[in-house]
């Protein structure tokens, strides 16, 4: 029973140790894993990978206005589908990210973290009191694409908008709050629906800059 027990844990770190070598080697020259989530995004029963990575130019270390040396590098994602015991990318872009030590100005920058709900890979920006915006993809025709955008504008604890941008079924919501004297939870919302005009899905491995993605045009 004891040796059963031992084959089994050395089983577990042979098969860790072989998926972090395999995780490596689909990062491009330079790059190193900043952060890793697993789910099943193609709804196979077998958990995929999602690697947030960054670059290491050494160049791109800054002094920050606390006279603070910071690493200005930025970021980028990278989609690998598991089948059986191997990895297989499916989606990529290097640095469609800002870096976690950007300015904030008087408040901290919107901080980046990564969702998913069932097949869908959420990208979410959090700004604590400013609000929060997210943006959700989706595998369709060999790429992920965006199609659903969700903004919530706050001031403190006071919801004063929110917006959402249905790129599947072409509609828009935008929610104001028309309650002026509200404290929080007691918003009092008008609604406004419009439809979008969109040909193409926007793709996530063409997206630039998510810092400056526009999406007011729709």
């Amino acid at each position: 029973m004891k040796k059963y027990a031992l084959l089994l844990i050395i089983f577990g770190c042979l098969s860790c140790s072989i998926q972090k070598v395999e995780l490596n080697n689909a990062l491009p020259k330079d790059y190193v894993i900043y952060e890793t989530y697993f789910a099943d995004l193609n709804n196979d029963q077998q958990e995929d990978c999602i690697l947030i990575i960054k670059d290491t130019n050494k160049a791109k270390k800054r002094l920050n206005r606390f006279d603070t040396i910071v690493d200005r590098n930025r970021r980028g994602i990278i989609i690998l589908f598991k089948k059986n015991n191997n990895y297989t990318l499916v989606d990529k872009n290097y640095d469609c990210f800002s870096s976690e030590n950007e300015e904030g100005g008087v408040y901290y920058p919107p901080q980046l973290s990564i969702e998913t709900q069932k097949e869908d890979l959420i990208i979410q920006y959090n700004h604590g009191r400013y609000g929060s915006w997210s943006y959700r993809f989706r595998l369709i025709e060999a790429n992920f694409k965006l199609i659903k955008y969700e903004a919530t504008r706050n001031y403190g604890p006071i919801i004063t908008k929110e917006t959402t941008l249905d790129f599947l079924t072409k509609k828009k919501l935008v929610r104001k709050n028309i309650n002026e004297n509200a404290k929080g939870g007691d918003e009092v919302f008008e609604n406004k629906y419009t439809t979008i005009v969109i040909d193409t899905l926007i793709e996530l491995s063409k997206i630039e800059d998510f810092d400056n993605l526009d999406l007011s045009i729709y």
